[in-house]
């Protein structure tokens, strides 16, 4: 259900159940985690997340579940809970081609990708408001502080799902792509970021990181600009090269230390 390749420095993580729309049970997700811990162990410098078919996921595969019986905490803070960190912790840059729909788990894992590039066609929002349910994995963060209350409320009250590009318009993600330019479009970006300044790259993921969970200020925020500055400049062997690379007018050679 899960694939995994590694080439060229790049960790290309494939949920592959087409016919579900790449909904996801307790079994993929464990076989997602692991596919994640293994690109880990592989130390690629960027990992792209897609999903195979005409979706990237559907959400959460409640096909064969009984809602009197089925425990929803612990499907969502131990099934996916745990592989939505280990994606947004991932010690490398990281992608993910959004299209199709992209509702529920799916969007969470969206949220939890550094660069989301998405089809023009793509469906996000939150469909639960058939299912008598809760928007859940991020999707109340992700929509109030991008899109405001209303606008938010608007979506969950009634299920109305936005394309890939009024999503993009209204600040949700980074890009919409045309359908068909997606996926190769997605791996150029990828790619180039594999063969950049690690190193500088993962400390502005940690500040962003910071900035959103930690609400810093302007001048904190400054502050560990400055320190990791530093840090770089003593430790990195990409931040020596690429100034010496532009004194001596040619293109750096980062290796990503």
């Amino acid at each position: 259900m899960i694939e995994l390749t590694v080439s060229n420095n790049v960790a290309e993580v494939v949920l592959n159940v087409p016919d579900k729309l790449n909904a996801l049970d307790d079994a993929a997700l464990a076989e997602l985690g692991s596919a994640l811990a293994e690109a880990a162990a592989a130390s690629p410098r960027a990992l792209l997340l897609r999903g195979e078919g005409r979706a990237f996921c559907a959400g959460r595969d409640i096909s064969a579940v009984d809602p009197a019986k089925d425990d929803a905490l612990a499907f969502l803070q131990h099934s996916f809970g745990p592989v939505m960190r280990s994606l947004a912790d991932f010690p490398a840059p990281t992608f993910a081609a959004a299209h199709g729909a992209c509702l529920g788990i799916g969007l969470g894992l969206l949220i939890a990708t550094d660069v989301v590039y998405v089809a023009e066609g793509a469906k996000l929002g939150s469909p639960f408001a058939n299912l008598g349910a809760l928007l859940d994995s991020g999707g109340h963060a992700l929509f109030f502080e991008r899109l405001g209350a209303h606008r938010a409320l608007d979506l969950i009250y009634t299920g109305e799902l936005m394309s890939g590009a009024e999503a993009v318009a209204a600040g949700l993600f980074s890009r919409a792509v045309q359908d068909a330019e997606l996926l190769d479009f997605t791996r150029s970006k990828a790619a180039a970021a594999a063969s950049g300044a690690t190193q500088a790259f993962l400390a502005s993921k940690s500040l962003i990181a910071r900035l959103r969970d930690e609400r810093l200020g302007l001048w904190d925020s400054i502050a560990v600009e400055n320190a990791e500055q530093e840090r770089l400049r003593a430790t990195s062997a990409d931040y020596q090269d690429g100034f010496l690379a532009f004194q001596q007018k040619r293109e750096p050679g980062f290796t990503g230390t």
